[in-house]
């Protein structure tokens, strides 16, 4: 069962009952994991059913100084999460977790803030507003009891929490000292999937995020990929590639015959099918093709590219 209790200290305005969770009901098991070190209950402010939120729960962390990209990109991952199913999962804190709170709410999803304090005091300040409206619509919850205040150790007790909870922890932006790697090596511990979202290669507050790269986590750039790692059977992200080409409809023999034109200058049929190792006959024919689709252009006895084939397909670009 959940057991209700009043909250003392300061409470939420029209947030609902504080509601603490210590029993086997609404216990999400994969808290068990912690060992020792498991939470003994939780408070929980919001809507009840966290034991099934957390079965579909992805955290989103990151550095609380994030930049405008950090904070675009934590925001859309969640987003993408929510609209989904997922439930996003962060710590209520400046800088990413905001962003990521906002993005999922924004989508009329569902978040979960876990806090390093009481849950009836909102921290940070400045965060009031927005744990208001996660408790409203979501989850804001923790191991303390209310009215504790928050202390730098709690916040690290706090991350294996984050960490346990859910499916797979999310990197936004990251220093090298940054806490929420301690999340994400915890969820790596765990056996949870570790992921990094990469930043430019000069930026500090990447830094961490790149580091995690290089070893446990894997490279995340939107919501599908996420949910790839994640989710179940069959949620797989599309393939990327860029636009359909027309030399991507060409048959792959007539590609080789127009790649072994040089990009300068001309050429003779034979350099030609040297080039694309074919016989002088079929590059011929080839060469013919292409001269019908208005690729190539023929100079006496020598084969060049069209002035548009040159600009465009060597450019990478469409020539239509």
């Amino acid at each position: 069962m959940i057991h209700a209790s009043t909250a003392g200290g300061r409470c939420f305005p029209n947030a609902g009952n504080t509601l603490r969770i210590d029993t086997e009901a609404e216990w999400p098991r994969q808290l068990d994991d912690l060992g020792d070190t498991r939470p003994l209950g939780l408070w929980v402010r919001g809507r009840p059913g966290l034991r099934l939120w957390a079965l579909r729960s992805v955290a989103v962390v990151g550095a609380r100084a994030c930049t405008e990209y950090g904070a675009h990109m934590a925001a859309t991952l969640a987003a993408g999460l929510a609209e989904r199913g997922w439930v996003v999962v962060s710590g209520g804190a400046y800088g990413v977790d905001g962003a990521a709170h906002r993005g999922a709410l924004g989508a009329g999803g569902a978040t979960a803030a876990v806090l390093a304090c009481g849950v009836d005091r909102p921290y940070p300040p400045g965060h009031t507003a927005l744990l208001t409206r996660i408790a409203d619509q979501g989850l804001v919850l923790g191991e303390l009891p209310p009215g504790d205040h928050p202390t730098p150790s709690r916040f690290v007790l706090r991350n294996r929490v984050i960490a346990a909870l859910t499916r797979g922890t999310v990197v936004v932006e990251a220093a090298h000292r940054s806490g929420s790697l301690v999340t994400a090596r915890a969820a790596a511990r765990l056996g949870r999937h570790v992921m990094g979202v990469p930043g430019p290669a000069t930026s500090g507050l990447s830094a961490g995020v790149h580091e995690l790269l290089r070893g446990e986590a894997v490279l995340v750039t939107d919501a599908d990929e996420i949910t790839e790692l994640v989710g179940g059977m069959g949620e797989l992200a599309p393939e990327r590639r860029g636009p359909v080409l027309p030399t991507d409809l060409l048959e792959p023999g007539t590609r080789q015959v127009l790649a072994a034109l040089p990009a300068r200058g001309a050429a003779t049929a034979a350099d030609i099918a040297r080039g694309a190792g074919t016989a002088p006959d079929d590059a011929v024919a080839r060469l013919y093709e292409l001269r019908a689709l208005g690729y190539v252009e023929r100079h006496g006895d020598d084969w060049k590219l069209t002035r548009q084939t040159t600009i465009s397909v060597r450019g990478g670009r469409d020539p239509r």
